[in-house]
């Protein structure tokens, strides 16, 4: 059994070609599609520089602008094609002209042999994850969208401003529940044929004929309906910027690539010349088993994506002029914020107040009430531990706090599962330091002992709530100082953060760390979390666990110097 491959083709046909024969040379039948906008002697000229390969073929033709119904109607008519002439394909893979393998193919095809059932397509409800880019999530499926928007984005912008006025809201086909995700994607052969061939598919199209973005939806809804066995990520690399444009890989990123571990990789520049010439690289025995792994590459885009929004502190050039303004008297004195934390350890109160001065309380914004140290019902100032009252002026609650306890740092815990009344202040308070673990929520899930399928409405909505509070305090306008971290980032070094805590709150009466408190056992955390993935929730916020060891011991570092900087 072997893959075949669907291609898309607009431009750059010289390394199009280039990538049709490395796909050939796999063992791999293509179907290629090119785009009707392009000339007819331009087509004929590229159809003629692949006669001399047997299994390649030329669907019909579609005109695919941006974000609109041709792309998907050009991947339904070229995976008809493929399925027709060639009946030893049993996994479709979707790519385009600019994409190129990174790994043998040979290797790809070991991949899915070993997984025929699986359909490898990145699938996500716009309720769970906040990809989208330019304020249309749940309205893209539930507005009409009969105009291109890069051709007349004037009139798409009127023309939906004028249904959100009339209060337009289209019916979505029973049974339907739309997805989202990378519009490449490899599916079963059984999955595209139930797709092609069912008798509801003329409904489905006429829906998503107006849908914003078919592309990235109708694959992903759709193979809902009809996969076996979805593993809600893609096998190929495709990063986009902070305008949900298209990362464009360049000579330059060859490392990165190579390090990915990605079959394959999407956007290269077509004078991009090394990296055409070094893969796919050649094969090793070493690497067969090795199973992609983007954490790297995220990590680095993450960073390149944070730099480019937020800037850095103090910078001063042409493109970014920072604030000069900073908020002053909010509060008495500093305080820290701990977040996520607790949901690692067990008894971290407890340890935290035992390794410093500070006065450490529970959850203070907690839905029962407010946690005060030592379990008190009324704290300094005649607090009380009562959530209606303390709700009543959530803000004035945690002022009279720390004024109260001034003489002592305090500190508290904070999640998305408390009210967030008080997150504005956090963020806008210089003396608020906010330590937080981005994603430890899912850990009392997985600890509750329930599945997947029941905990993933929850972890929806404590995603939701807690990517709403981040958006806040990586914001520019933040002037809280603030150490973030993904759970995955603080499994890989909790010693040397646990320990830039201690050196926070203590000062130069902090101690060196020997040990860390119990921690929660992790075996089987991975595997949770892939399977609220494949039920469509995606906890992107946790970071990237799959190679997370099977227990996580204390580990002992050697001796560090830690400098204090000022966000």
């Amino acid at each position: 059994m072997t893959v075949g491959v669907v291609i898309l083709v607009h431009d750059d046909f010289d390394r199009a070609e280039l990538v049709i024969r490395l796909w050939v040379a796999g063992e791999c039948p293509v179907i290629v599609h090119v785009d009707r906008s392009v000339d007819d002697q331009t087509f004929d000229a590229f159809v003629k520089s692949l006669d001399d390969l047997d299994h390649v073929r030329f669907s019909k033709r579609h005109r695919c602008a941006w974000g609109t119904w041709g792309l998907v109607a050009a991947t339904l008519d070229a995976a008809t094609l493929l399925l027709r002439d060639f009946s030893a394909v049993r996994h479709v893979y979707l790519a385009s002209g600019s994409c190129l393998p990174l790994r043998p193919i040979s290797e790809l095809r070991a991949f899915l042999d070993a997984s025929p059932t699986t359909d490898f397509i990145e699938s996500a409800t716009t309720a769970d994850v906040p990809w989208t880019v330019g304020g249309l999530d749940r309205e893209r499926f539930t507005l009409r969208f009969p105009l291109s928007w890069k051709t007349h984005r004037r009139l798409f912008d009127g023309y939906v401003r004028l249904q959100r006025r009339i209060g337009v809201s289209r019916q979505i086909p029973e049974g339907l529940v739309p997805h989202m995700g990378s519009q490449w994607w490899c599916l079963t052969r059984d999955t595209i044929s139930a797709i092609l061939n069912d008798p509801r598919r003329p409904i489905y199209d006429r829906y998503f004929k107006r849908v914003w973005i078919p592309d990235e939806s109708y694959f992903q809804t759709l193979s809902r309906l009809h996969g076996k066995e979805i593993q809600s990520r893609s096998l190929t690399l495709a990063k986009f910027d902070y305008h949900g444009k298209p990362h464009i890989f360049y000579d330059d990123h060859a490392e990165i690539l190579r390090r990915s571990g990605s079959f394959v990789a999407r956007k290269i520049w077509r004078d991009a010349n090394t990296l055409y010439q070094s893969f796919p690289r050649a094969s090793d025995p070493g690497s067969l088993n090795t199973i992609p792994n983007t954490n790297t590459v995220d990590r680095i885009f993450g960073k390149a994506r944070e730099r480019r929004a937020h800037g850095r502190p103090g910078l001063y050039m042409q493109s970014r002029f920072p604030s000069s303004t900073h908020a002053n008297g909010i509060s008495a004195a500093p305080y820290t914020v701990v977040q996520g934390f607790d949901d690692v350890f067990p008894n971290f109160s407890g340890w935290l107040a035992q390794e410093t001065p500070a006065q450490v309380h529970g959850h203070l914004f907690g839905q029962d009430k407010a946690h005060f140290s030592g379990g008190a019902a009324i704290y300094r100032g005649g607090l009380s531990d009562v959530a209606r009252l303390r709700d009543y002026n959530a803000e004035g609650f945690l002022k009279t706090l720390i004024w109260n306890g001034r003489e002592n740092r305090q500190c508290f815990q904070f999640g998305p599962a408390d009210a967030q009344r008080i997150s504005g202040m956090l963020t806008q308070d210089t003396n608020a330091r906010l330590w937080i673990i981005s994603g430890a929520w899912a850990i009392p899930l997985f600890m509750s002992g329930r599945s997947a399928a029941e905990v993933r409405t929850e972890a929806g909505r404590l995603q939701r709530r807690e990517h709403r509070f981040l958006k806040s305090v990586t914001s520019p306008q933040t002037r809280a100082r603030v150490r973030l971290y993904t759970l995955a980032e603080f499994l890989e070094q909790p010693l040397d953060i646990m320990q830039g805590l201690i050196d926070e709150m203590a000062g130069h009466r902090a101690r060196e760390l020997t040990s860390l408190p119990e921690m929660h056992n992790f075996d089987g955390l991975p595997r949770f979390l892939q399977e609220l993935k494949n039920h469509g929730m995606h906890p992107f916020l946790t970071g990237d666990l799959s190679a997370l060891p099977a227990a996580q011991p204390a580990r002992i570092a050697a001796p560090k110097t830690y400098v204090a900087t000022r966000k």
